[in-house]
């Protein structure tokens, strides 16, 4: 008899994930294998022959055989499934497996419960495991604050231990509500496209759940006896999220029926294909509309699709210095109207120091 669904369904998610993984390093690998290297057999010892006979053998640089592949775990059941998933795949494919848990210091014993999910980790012979304690600030609210956080400290660790890859326990409902949260702020197509399956520098974050909805996972712990906690933050009505879950979603699918969490995801993913592609048309189109001394034209920048343009513009803020995190719809709109709707405004202040004017035809943006 097989595992149970719940289980063969998680553990389907991460085998395909480390597959992509695993073929990703091995491209990495080759490309960057000395030559001396490349001609070895595989599971040849890593020394090279001296170029005189006889010679002292000279070891070339190490390079691990293997990606070593860690779970970002914070004991809940998503994560927890997640890191049973990734213990039992690894054994099977040439992957090492290792397990982080980050500790906000934000609720008492917090220090106690990472150290049990470092032991729970290392009882599913996950190497390397760690728990890593971090100080949340307060910039952009509390949620926001503890992801940076967490984001920081799951960097630092995937570089101290060169890890190919973090996988992160988000689930189908997180998308959802991710969905949702950015419906309410009203900040355009690339909000709604939700959270990608590999996101973070070289696509380090994976996302092996995206289609898989919470139950699942939960499930999963449940029939293979996996202890799991349930962190109070996830049912306090002071955070945003939290709201949405409990309150929100439920009230939706009470209006409109069962489904709405699967459809908010297809959207998600309809929404991230045509980010992408208006994306890559105004990174064609900015070179269309600069001058000779790499000015934007305003008569060239008019002439484009308002969601082409408006891209166009914000890599240019960004570009002069502007945070991406602090431009939001209404800036975009401001500068959009020296475009479309001039008549001699001043020039506009923006985060970063940064301001746009317009003079003699052209967009001028620069640090103020």
């Amino acid at each position: 008899m097989g595992p149970h669904p719940a289980v063969a369904a998680i553990r389907l998610a991460v085998r395909r994930v480390l597959h992509d993984v695993i073929t990703e390093f091995q491209r990495n690998a080759g490309h960057h294998r000395p030559a001396e290297a490349a001609r070895r057999p595989a599971h040849a010892a890593p020394y090279a022959e001296a170029a005189a006979a006889g010679g002292p053998r000279t070891a070339l640089p190490e390079r691990p055989e293997t990606p070593l592949v860690l779970v970002a775990c914070s004991g809940g059941a998503d994560s927890m499934a997640l890191a049973s998933a990734l213990a039992f795949e690894a054994r099977k494919l040439d992957v090492r497996a290792g397990g982080i848990t980050v500790d906000h210091n934000l609720q008492p014993g917090s220090g106690l419960r990472a150290a049990e999910v470092v032991t729970r980790l290392t009882a599913m012979d996950l190497d390397p495991v760690e728990a890593v304690a971090v100080h949340v600030g307060r910039e952009g609210g509390p949620e926001a604050a503890a992801r940076d956080a967490r984001y920081a400290a799951l960097d630092a660790a995937a570089e101290r231990h060169g890890a190919a890859a973090v996988l992160l326990g988000h689930t189908r409902d997180d998308q959802a509500e991710t969905v949702l949260l950015g419906l309410a702020r009203g900040s355009g197509i690339r909000s709604l496209s939700g959270m990608a399956a590999a996101s973070g520098p070289a696509g380090r974050y994976r996302r092996p759940f995206l289609q898989l909805d919470r139950q699942t996972a939960r499930k999963a712990c449940l029939v293979q006896s996996i202890p799991v906690w349930d962190d109070p933050h996830n049912i306090d009505p002071a955070y945003t999220r939290s709201r949405l879950r409990h309150e929100g979603l439920p009230a939706l699918e009470k209006a409109l029926g069962k489904g709405v969490v699967e459809a908010l995801a297809r959207t998600a993913q309809l929404s991230r294909d045509d980010a992408d592609a208006l994306d890559t048309w105004a990174a064609e189109a900015e070179l269309s509309v600069r001058d000779e001394t790499g000015r934007l034209e305003c008569a060239k920048l008019y002439a484009l699709p308002p969601a082409v343009r408006r891209r166009v513009l914000r890599r240019a803020l960004v570009e002069a210095g502007s945070p991406p995190g602090s431009l939001f719809a209404r800036h975009l709109e401001e500068v959009d109207r020296l475009i479309t709707g001039w008549r001699g405004q001043r020039a506009i202040n923006l985060p970063g120091r940064v301001e746009a004017l317009r003079q003699g035809g052209r967009l001028v943006i620069r640090q103020s």
